[in-house]
């Protein structure tokens, strides 16, 4: 039996289980002091959640465990701390006690039963739940080690004062009552319900389809399936209560919201006269749909959202569907650049994950800014790292749209453009396309004021980005554009005008309304209710509109690749023309891409071009490509030669493969640019755009 002074020999304990209980830990019994004769363990800080939760959902005593008292202390508040000394004292107490009101016809209860100093008085409204229970243990997050939670369980049974059972069906008296089951619906059916009224639902749809999914389970197993009108109505008139000004004050409103959603603050610092403001969110739901979208998958940066209208722009994190939609997984809110600031929060959301699944890990981290700390994200999330150029493509397409009445004009703007940012020789001849594009174009002078101010500062930046690191695809490119203009649409209404300037009305909007939103797209894809209301114009991006048009619908000349043609699947008399096909800095007439999107019909071309080899390749893979030519052009002419020019060749291929696993797991660095010029300049090279 160890002494308190001996907890840090413990070993910490971690179940793999997203979610455990007492009964997955080895406890061991303290001697002497306050806590002589309780149960104690050592666990890590960041899964006490996950603790309380596995607790609440005892088979035999289903209970919800609230916190009955809590105290922190700063970090050097205390010299010499004792070993038990904590930084936060969380007492965590069974719902159905410690009062009991089961014999008490006048509601006043048994004195006798005190509950502890640091109660909530009487707790009105509670007494038909209290049923004495002293189910209740302790937390504390160490002083010395704050990584770590040492967990005292005072009293493990769910009984009352004379040690008989007081709930759950080993009690006799709550055998058909509600005392059966937990005191009150879970979190997760409290989010379920709340985001269902969030998107619009109906209370009398909410209680139909509730009683539908308990029909369907076979009755009712848990508290959660006695949810009644009064709960729906409870919610909702939170909801209509609710209000996203905490306070006048927006930087003490933002505070007072982290105190009220702690669990979903994954990072934080305050604005000072050298550190920028920087706030990460991550719901319960969002943290396991980037365990499971996340894993062996994709994530995507979708950075600087409403630099110009909102207070701080927003960076929001995406993971991938299995219909490939973009679910947003954490949202950061910072005052700097977003890549000023990532070596201070991504490596902890990456810790928040694996500390659920030691295993999880992606194939590939998506970024839409080359100015990220790229070094930064290979180190946190050992994975290869990709260059989406949507935002690059829009900003163009859309200005373009704007500035230059004719079409002709802008598809020959649009094309040298696209020629510049894949300029990967070396800086004279980047700057020679420049200017050369300022020069045709001279009589363009609203598009070049533009050009000249937002891009030429930065346009360097983007080819070296090009020359360092692989390109994404237009699939992941049309996702994270629809998830752009959702973002775009919700937040950028004009009734919110007044808001904007907010930061908590950004946090309250993000928490409510659009997580409700993605909420309900992945129950529908679940469960296959509420098809209703799908917004098919947000639900469905380009690229899964583009793979139902049938190949039959594209008319596409292998031999003259200036155009093609793909015929409505609306109006089949009409025909949409695309200019520049293959590329991804293509032109396409219909309404979609004349607002300056990504549309399907440019999308479809381009999968045929891929699939039919007729599109001209990204520039390395040129190179790639002619170096082999070469060498099956001129083989060697000597027997011998050519024996040991086949064994190269072999070990080429091992070597070739081993790359492919370094950068599948993040470990495989670029070439240094001058590198990559070298062998641009030595290779002949075949245009990618014409």
């Amino acid at each position: 039996m160890p002494r308190m002074e001996d907890i840090l020999n413990l070993p910490v304990q971690d179940p793999p289980c997203a979610e455990f209980s007492a009964a997955h830990i080895n406890w061991k019994k303290v001697e002497g002091g306050r806590q002589g004769g309780d149960d104690i363990a050592l666990i890590p800080f960041s899964r006490v959640d996950d603790f309380v939760k596995g607790e609440s959902t005892n088979a035999e005593c289903p209970a919800s465990f609230r916190i009955e008292s809590r105290r922190k202390r700063p970090e050097g508040s205390i010299s010499k701390p004792r070993v038990d000394g904590y930084l936060e004292y969380t007492l965590y107490w069974c719902s159905y006690g410690p009062e009991d009101y089961r014999d008490s016809e006048s509601g006043l209860g048994d004195s006798s039963n005190n509950k502890p100093a640091s109660g909530k008085g009487s707790r009105p409204g509670r007494r038909h739940m209290m049923r004495g229970c002293l189910c209740h243990f302790t937390v504390k997050r160490l002083y010395t080690r704050p990584f770590l939670a040492l967990i005292i369980y005072n009293q493990r049974k769910h009984v009352d004062k004379t040690g008989a059972p007081c709930h759950g069906i080993l009690d006799r008296d709550a055998v058909g009552t509600r005392a059966m089951y937990a005191p009150r619906i879970s979190e997760e059916l409290r989010q379920k319900v709340m985001s269902m009224l969030y998107v619009g639902i109906s209370l009398d749809n909410i209680i139909q389809h509730h009683m539908e999914v308990v029909q369907n389970h076979g009755g009712p197993h848990n508290r959660d399936d006695f949810l009644t009108r009064n709960d729906v109505r409870n919610m909702e008139r939170v909801i209509r209560n609710s209000s996203h000004m905490l306070l006048d004050n927006d930087e003490c409103s933002v505070k007072a919201w982290m105190q009220r959603h702690q669990k979903h603050v994954f990072f934080f610092q305050a604005n000072s006269g050298s550190e920028p403001f920087i706030l990460g969110i991550q719901t319960d739901w969002q943290l396991q749909q980037m365990l499971h979208y996340g894993h062996n998958g994709s994530i995507a940066s979708h950075s600087t959202f409403g630099s110009k209208k909102l207070k701080y722009p927003l960076c929001s994190l995406l993971v991938f569907d299995s219909s490939r939609n973009a679910i947003p997984v954490a949202w950061v809110i910072t005052s700097s650049s977003i890549g000023q600031g990532i070596h201070k929060w991504m490596g902890i959301l990456v810790e928040r994950i694996q500390t659920k699944d030691p295993r999880w890990r992606p194939n590939a981290f998506l970024v839409d800014d080359p100015s990220i700390e790229i070094g930064v994200i290979r180190e946190v999330f050992q994975c290869r790292v990709l260059l989406c150029l949507w935002h690059v493509r829009r900003a163009w397409m859309r200005s373009l749209l704007k500035k230059c009445c004719n079409l002709d004009v802008q598809r020959e703007m649009f094309k040298h453009l696209g020629q510049i940012l894949y300029c990967t020789k070396n800086r004279p001849i980047i700057v020679d396309a420049i200017q050369e594009f300022m020069q045709i174009f001279v009589d363009q002078c609203a598009f070049m004021n533009y050009f000249r101010r937002r891009w030429l500062p930065s346009i360097e930046l983007w080819v070296n980005g090009i020359k360092t690191l692989p390109m994404a695809s237009q699939e992941p490119n049309a996702a994270i554009e629809s998830y752009h203009l959702r973002l775009k649409t919700k937040l950028f209404n004009e009734l919110y005008a007044n808001h904007w300037p907010r930061v908590d009305w950004l946090i309250h909007i993000l928490t409510t309304e659009i997580h409700s939103f993605y909420w309900l797209e992945q129950y529908i894809i679940e469960t296959g209710y509420f098809e209703n209301m799908r917004d098919e114009s947000f639900t469905t991006n380009s690229w899964y509109r583009a793979l139902h048009i049938p190949e039959s619908d594209v008319l596409l000349d292998e031999q003259n690749l200036q155009l093609a043609k793909v015929i409505s699947q609306t109006d089949r008399t009409l025909a949409y023309t695309i200019w520049n096909p293959g590329s991804e800095f293509c032109i396409c007439d219909c309404p979609w891409s004349r607002l300056g999107n990504l549309c399907k019909h440019a999308i479809k071309v381009a999968i045929l071009c891929k699939s039919r080899q007729v599109a001209r390749p990204l520039l390395s893979a040129q190179v790639y490509r002619q170096a082999l030519l070469t060498l099956l052009q001129n083989p060697p002419d000597d027997p011998l030669v050519l024996d040991h020019a086949i064994l190269h060749v072999s070990r080429l291929q091992q070597d070739i493969k081993s790359l492919e696993d370094l950068s599948n797991s993040g470990l495989l660095q670029p070439l240094p640019p001058e590198t990559n010029a070298q062998m641009v300049d030595n290779i002949p090279i075949f245009p990618r755009l014409h």
